[in-house]
């Protein structure tokens, strides 16, 4: 019996894939038990560092910093997404004096550091902090969703966009009605990726004083003693990851539902088709 894309190993190939499985295990687990000794050596682990988290006032600061970063990046996820599907209309525009200086726009933003643009926009403009940050975000990550639904389009099969042509449609609602959703659905994978990186950058925020998660715990950090250092940014980073997660399975719980409800709407047609085809 054989694969498509290869041969089904053999009981050689299998022993050697065990052997390399159990050996990369170990390494991981000896690196891991590692970096425990030398953080138990450096007293990481001792009560008095962890006790800090019994008072209010610490979680009174993270949670200011985690709601100023949600604040950050919800705003500027809710802008730059529309903005994107802008800007991919009119990069695959078939006028050429519209695609070709929006594909010169959108290779400039994507080029730009993020923190370069929030530092323009604060200082070149003298807006506050926030402004800065959502600004910096909204240019930087609406191209790059700009790209990403330019390539589930462009993925799509020519025959999608020829049958909407076909049956009367304008491009610009075949565009619309059938080659977005279709995008939209293939490349969410990679949307709910970029969302997560959004969200991690609103971190550059501290570097024009917007006071996020990260700069709150560096204010924190600075106050209570570097003693603290890691116990504070190690609760930070729980905490990030435990947003992106709860992120991503939003998405996933999104995804699944607009694929149950595709396949409900063809199902749904081939009844009506067979009931229409029965004298």
């Amino acid at each position: 019996m054989s694969s498509v894309l290869y041969d089904v190993p053999g009981p050689k190939a299998r022993r050697i894939s065990l052997i390399g499985s159990i050996v990369g295990s170990l390494l991981i687990l000896g690196l891991l038990a590692w970096i425990i000794m030398t953080f138990a050596q450096q007293g990481i682990f001792e009560g008095r560092r962890w006790q800090i988290f019994t008072r209010a006032d610490v979680w009174t600061l993270l949670g200011n910093g985690l709601g100023a970063t949600l604040s950050a990046a919800a705003l500027a996820a809710v802008i730059a997404f529309p903005l994107g599907l802008l800007l991919c209309l009119l990069r695959i525009s078939d006028a050429a004096f519209i695609r070709i200086p929006i594909r010169v726009v959108l290779e400039f933003l994507r080029g730009m550091p993020v923190v370069l643009m929030m530092l323009f926009v604060l200082l070149g403009f003298g807006t506050s902090p926030f402004i800065a940050v959502v600004t910096g975000l909204v240019l930087y990550n609406s191209a790059v969703f700009a790209e990403i639904i330019r390539a589930g389009i462009q993925s799509l099969p020519k025959g999608q966009r020829e049958a909407g042509l076909a049956i009367g449609l304008t491009s610009f609602k075949s565009r619309m009605l059938i080659e977005l959703p279709q995008a939209i659905r293939r490349m969410m994978p990679s949307l709910v990726a970029q969302m997560v990186v959004l969200l991690k950058d609103t971190s550059l925020g501290y570097i024009v004083a917007y006071g996020e998660l990260l700069r709150a715990v560096q204010v924190m950090a600075d106050f209570l003693g570097t003693q603290f250092l890691f116990p504070i940014f190690f609760v930070a980073a729980a905490i990030y990851i435990a947003i992106n997660i709860l992120v991503s399975r939003i998405a996933v719980w999104i995804e699944r539902r607009g694929s149950k409800k595709a396949a409900g709407g063809v199902a749904k047609a081939e009844r009506e088709a067979a009931e229409a085809a029965v004298p």
